[in-house]
């Protein structure tokens, strides 16, 4: 297929978290990717990990859609560029079909694109079909067909095939083996997994798939459409952004705007006790892992005492969530051991087993509200004084608190920065807040 005409699109939903949709987006990924297409994947909704895993999949970047923090002209162009330039377009939608608003549903309706509805098959069958009806009429959406997950025997994949009706059941995975493993904020990202080239391509070879239903798929017109440039708000300016097994929850469109805004970034390792860089003219400590690494962070004292050396000479400093929490006074892990951090901004925090926060935030500033989420399974007690809260998209509630200390910017809140370029540049350049 000429990559003038367009790509292939489908977007991989289900009823519900946990059905399978990750492993059967890298699974096709990856066996389109071994046919020779060129394959473009994108995350509905706000997420870090799925992407990190279906890029190792696909082998390309694997950007956010979202209509609401992505917004609808954003989200058009990136799927017009990545049908001039791919084969084939994935979407992977977010918990299930109609959940949240906008909802993966939603995005598959605006852009015309069928939905290809994962159902782990594992503990039912003729069940199926009314799992899949309900998915198509409810909204309705168009049905591309089904991908039954965990299927025990042929005989069960026939069983869940006569149950569809006029629902093309297009593939069926088998009852893994080799499993991409999670933990509390999803699955495990893509460095502490060993092999992982090795479950991808053995979920590559199970996936049986319809290749006819494929070629059925439409097409995706393509699109040469370019962003209005950014003014160059941060040029001459440099950006250290942490980038470690604790520090990995960026946005690759959040490194694209900074870059476009003008500024040059450098990484560093703090697990490594690496400091920050002498350059640095601003420091972004994004979302992760902290408390898996409480050891090596409260080792870390050259990173601990630059951070603070940094924040004192005014040094614009932006953490989120992961971030925050490695500047607080101490962290509390999930099996009560305490391990000191930075020391920058009092409190404490403390993991806990409960969901603390979940949801799509807006971060309110003097240039207008910054868009993104939160997700969280920590709290931070003796804080100080919040200067600011996030709002809830869902219902313009009071969300979470921001904190303003000297050039410091923190929260649990994860900002998704193209939507407001403006305001990114005057946190990173420690202007008005």
């Amino acid at each position: 297929m000429s990559t003038r005409e367009g790509a292939r699109v489908v977007m991989v939903s289900a009823m519900a978290s946990n059905q399978g949709k990750t492993t059967v987006t890298a699974a096709l990924a990856r066996r389109l990717v071994r046919m020779g297409k060129r394959v473009r994947v994108f995350k509905c909704g706000p997420d870090f990990i799925d992407p990190m895993l279906l890029e190792c999949a696909c082998g390309s970047r694997v950007y956010n859609l979202d209509l609401w923090m992505v917004g609808l002209d954003e989200c058009r162009r990136r799927l017009g560029e990545a049908a001039r330039k791919a084969d084939a377009i994935l979407l992977e939608g977010v918990m299930g079909l109609y959940d949240g608003s906008p909802s993966a549903a939603d995005l598959s309706r605006e852009f015309g694109i069928p939905v290809l509805a994962v159902l782990d098959a594992s503990a039912m069958a003729q069940t199926a079909g009314a799992v899949a009806q309900g998915l198509r009429d409810y909204g309705p959406v168009q049905m591309a067909g089904v991908v039954a997950n965990r299927v025990a025997s042929a005989g069960h994949a026939a069983m869940i095939k006569g149950s569809l009706r006029d629902i093309p059941l297009i593939g069926t995975l088998p009852r893994q083996q080799l499993e991409l493993p999670g933990r509390h904020l999803g699955l495990v990202v893509p460095g502490e997994v060993e092999e992982l080239d090795k479950i991808l391509d053995a979920l590559a070879d199970q996936i049986e798939f319809n290749d006819a239903a494929w070629d059925a798929l439409p097409i995706m017109p393509p699109s040469s459409a370019q962003p209005p440039p950014e003014k160059k708000l941060l040029a001459g300016r440099t950006i250290a952004i942490a980038r470690d097994a604790s520090f990995v929850f960026v946005y690759p469109a959040n490194a694209d705007l900074l870059q476009q805004l003008g500024a040059r970034l450098t990484y560093f390792a703090p697990l490594a006790d690496e400091p920050v860089p002498d350059d640095a003219d601003a420091v972004y400590l994004p979302g992760g892992y902290p408390e898996l690494h409480g050891p090596a962070l409260q080792a870390a004292q050259r990173w601990r005492a630059s951070i603070r050396a940094a924040h004192a000479r005014g040094v614009p400093i932006v953490a989120e969530c992961g971030g925050m929490m490695a500047l607080t006074d101490g962290l509390t892990d999930i099996q009560g051991k305490r391990w000191e951090m930075a020391g920058l901004l009092p409190g404490e925090i403390i993991m806990q087993q409960r969901l603390a926060g979940l949801g799509t935030h807006a971060m309110p500033t003097a240039d207008g509200e910054i868009r993104g989420h939160v997700f969280h399974y920590s709290r931070m007690e003796s804080a100080p004084q919040p200067q600011a809260y996030t709002i809830k998209q869902s219902n313009c509630a009071q969300g979470e608190a921001v904190f303003r200390r000297g050039s410091l910017t923190a929260s649990y809140f994860h900002g998704y920065f193209p939507s407001n370029p403006a305001a990114v540049a005057a946190m990173f350049k420690g202007g008005r807040r």
